[in-house]
């Protein structure tokens, strides 16, 4: 064989660097040679290269728990379509899903709730956080690709104290933001902590926001957490609470309504349809939220949807647009908005799955102002009941994020803590191992 008919070893890592992360850490345990290679800075900065260029859409898709709680999650993507209107606005496209892992952890509550005093989920820089049980106290962190995880240190919280997940790009650190329920007793604090290999420790943190009444999901732009809320002290006027992941710093933008917020091409935006309602006030007294809409929402209602993005964050300087059109296809009592593409176009996505039915996300086009319906395929029909879905944009795939240690695939049994007063104590909780008195097992005290 001769020269000209050898491959450059450029061209094959360019080559497989289009692979997914999983075939890709099967290639790893190949060799030590391989493993080298493909674990190389070169290579993972190739990948992530790759994966950015064709970001996906992630699907979490939460069945409901029994009557212990207990749930289970399952995670599949597809790649975010790339000019969805090369048909007819009136035809449905159809994409296929592929699927990464079931994520059903031993003795962690993570059931699915639309109610944010028992339920807070979120997204961030390829990894997925969910705090599903308060009593317990124990968010956790997981790779929806690997299905590795990570589980936090205990956090004592009166009712219920809301949590946001953030990246630092700087740093490279994720870091989790909890903020203590309005009403608690003064011994409750903010706290933040940082996600990294060994004893992670709750540290207490100061929000300008005396009493702070969530109202949004937090969302994560350029290593600044963003999420809406009530300013109690001041006659319930909403505000955003910007949190700056690296300094940790808190800064307050003033808005007019319940809106929710999403990433507009790196810019934070708020959305919001005219008949908003305030769906964590329904949550709050009990209301199914589905059956709410259902009620009080016309199927053919006008769909009016604003945006808002901040252009000037230090003048507070909105650019604001308005939508309208009509769509039989569209209901808007069965999705959520999703996000935005890195192109502009709004995409909306189905709240609820139910097996052998047909599940859809839509691209809205604000320039052509179109709706492009696609079929979402390859949930397959092993889900008994309709399950929750959360629908993220601009999901990628990295080898760094896959390598982090601090994510594992089993953890030592999980058992309550020894203590659980109504207040908290001054000193710090740390994730530490210590013996405890609970059926002989390992107690993760905290």
């Amino acid at each position: 064989m001769n020269s000209s008919s050898h491959i450059s070893i450029g061209l094959i890592l360019e080559i497989l660097s289009r692979l997914p992360s999983k075939s890709v850490a099967r290639f790893r345990c190949v060799s030590k040679e391989w493993a080298s290679m493909f674990g190389s800075p070169y290579f993972k900065e190739l990948f992530l290269s790759m994966s950015s260029a064709k970001p996906r859409l992630l699907f979490a898709i939460a069945e409901d728990g029994d009557e212990n709680g207990k749930a289970c999650w399952r995670f599949f993507s597809l790649p975010q379509l790339e000019n969805p209107y090369v048909k007819s606005s009136s035809t449905t496209l159809v994409a296929a899903t592929d699927f990464h892992v079931r994520f059903s952890p031993d003795d962690l509550l993570i059931y699915h709730s639309y109610d944010p005093r028992y339920f807070s989920c979120g997204y961030a820089s390829g990894l997925f956080y969910i705090y599903g049980d308060r009593n317990q106290g124990r968010p956790l962190v997981c790779n929806p690709v690997t299905g590795r995880y990570a589980i936090t240190p205990f956090r004592y919280t009166y009712r219920k104290a809301y949590s946001f997940f953030g990246f630092d790009p700087i740093d490279k650190q994720y870091k989790v933001l909890s903020i203590k329920y309005p009403s608690g007793p003064p011994g409750c604090h903010h706290k933040i902590l940082t996600l990294e290999d060994g004893d992670m420790t709750w540290r207490r943190i100061k929000c300008p926001l005396r009493r702070p009444g969530i109202k949004s999901d937090g969302i994560c732009i350029n290593g600044v957490l963003y999420f809406l809320c009530e300013r109690e002290e001041l006659s319930f006027d909403y505000v955003i609470v910007c949190f700056d992941v690296k300094s940790e710093k808190f800064t307050i933008i003033d808005v007019e309504r319940i809106c929710q917020l999403i990433n507009y091409k790196g810019k934070l935006a708020l959305i919001y349809w005219e008949d908003d309602v305030d769906i964590y006030e329904i949550c709050y007294y009990g209301k199914d939220l589905d059956q709410y809409l259902k009620d009080n929402l016309e199927a053919d209602a006008t769909n009016e949807l604003h945006v808002w993005v901040l252009e000037d964050v230090e003048k507070q300087e909105w650019s604001k647009y308005a939508y309208t059109w009509t769509d039989d296809r569209f209901f808007r009592r069965h999705v959520s908005i999703a996000g935005a593409t890195a192109s502009g176009e709004i995409v909306f996505s189905m709240r609820t799955y139910t097996s052998k039915q047909p599940f859809y996300v839509f691209y809205f086009n604000p320039e052509r102002n179109t709706l492009q319906r696609v079929e979402i395929q390859g949930f397959g029909e092993a889900f008994k009941q309709p399950c929750s879905v959360r629908t993220f944009l601009n999901h990628i795939e990295d080898l760094d994020v896959n390598d982090l240690k601090v994510l594992k695939s089993v953890h030592p049994p999980l058992v309550n803590p020894k203590y659980r007063g109504t207040l908290e104590s001054d000193t710090e909780y740390r994730g530490s191992l210590e013996l405890g008195e609970s059926n002989g097992h390992v107690l993760l005290c905290s």
